[in-house]
């Protein structure tokens, strides 16, 4: 840009003080004119004053909707910087139809999804599920190799549904174990598979061959329950379901059923819905890992997410392309 841009920040109000360390705090006011006030929405009076002067926008969890009414009160807005994952709740199709630069955090908020998936693939493996509950109950040695011979990792089948951006990222922290790893994925072609140094699968086979199976797909109209009553049977027994990426790719009430009889394991970071009623028995089984969406970034790893907007208003400042760009069609078949 050939003068210093004007940037806000449209996110939850105590958001950018967990986003941004003081390093990255000071390089975006270095690369930019800040903006004092954090818009939790953009219909204020001192809101409409901000954004007539705005040329970027640094968005985050809980940021308002970007739409038509929106821009027609920022015409200079350049580019919506996302420091997060998903634009889909809040940039609306008018800022590409405008020509609007949009980019995402998601390689950043993948990470400690694909760490959380990779360390429940291995304990998986590992058998612990079942092996802390017996433990615990008879409180004595057990005879491992006698009575649990096909427990480990060495030469496990993994299943990866959805070579996504964070499909894609536990594939690579996979890879340095001993696991064979089949993906399913509509768009990941022969190329891209050998690539990655993965067999391509059909869903219905991948789920029959597969002991650990980890979901990493969008919800779209063509994934919305894509495990289904049918497909979930065709799990083998004892096989360990994880799904980090939404609980509407796969039947509740299914599922729920196939935990209840003690068939499946699952680690389920996400539900449908996002909280179950709390006579869910998904609560206490002993086969069930239920924890509250806490898979992507919380904690100090917001910093990252921080970090990768800063990262882009740098490379907009200095004329370079951007390394996380979304465009319009990508919504269609991402988050």
């Amino acid at each position: 840009m050939t003068r210093r841009p004007r940037c806000g920040l449209a996110m939850a109000e105590y958001l950018p003080a967990r986003l941004f360390s003081p390093a990255d705090r000071a390089r975006m006011e270095a690369l930019s004119e800040v903006a004092p006030v954090v818009l939790t929405d953009f219909d204020g009076a001192e809101a409409r004053r901000v954004l007539g002067d705005l040329d970027v926008l640094i968005t985050g969890w809980e940021a308002p909707v970007i739409d038509e009414a929106v821009l027609d009160r920022a015409p200079r807005l350049r580019a919506v910087l996302h420091a997060a994952g998903t634009v889909k709740h809040h940039v609306r199709p008018v800022c590409w139809e405008r020509g609007l630069a949009v980019t995402t955090a998601a390689d950043a908020n993948g990470l400690p999804v694909a760490e959380f998936t990779l360390a429940w693939i291995l304990l998986a493996g590992k058998g612990v599920m079942a092996l802390k509950e017996r433990y615990a109950r008879e409180r004595t040695a057990i005879p491992l190799h006698l009575d649990h011979p096909d427990i480990g990792n060495a030469g496990r089948h993994v299943g990866i549904i959805g070579a996504s951006r964070i499909g894609r990222r536990v594939i690579e922290l996979l890879r340095p174990h001993d696991v064979l790893i089949s993906v399913h994925d509509p768009f990941l072609d022969s190329a891209e598979a050998a690539t990655l140094g993965v067999r391509r699968l059909p869903l219905d086979e991948l789920l029959d061959q597969c002991s650990v199976v980890s979901v990493h797909a969008p919800v779209t109209d063509r994934t919305r329950g894509m495990l289904d009553r049918r497909r979930l049977g065709l799990l083998r027994d004892g096989t360990t379901l994880i799904n980090t990426a939404r609980g509407a790719l796969i039947d509740q009430r299914a599922l729920t059923e196939e935990l209840v009889s003690g068939r499946l394991d699952a680690v389920l970071d996400v539900t449908d819905p996002e909280v179950l009623p709390p006579d869910s028995p998904l609560y206490e089984l002993p086969n069930v890992v239920l924890t509250p969406h806490l898979s992507g970034s919380s904690g100090n790893e917001l910093t990252r997410l921080g970090r990768s907007a800063v990262d882009e208003l740098e490379r907009l400042v200095h004329g370079r392309p951007f390394r996380s760009p979304v465009a319009a069609p990508d919504l269609d078949h991402t988050a």
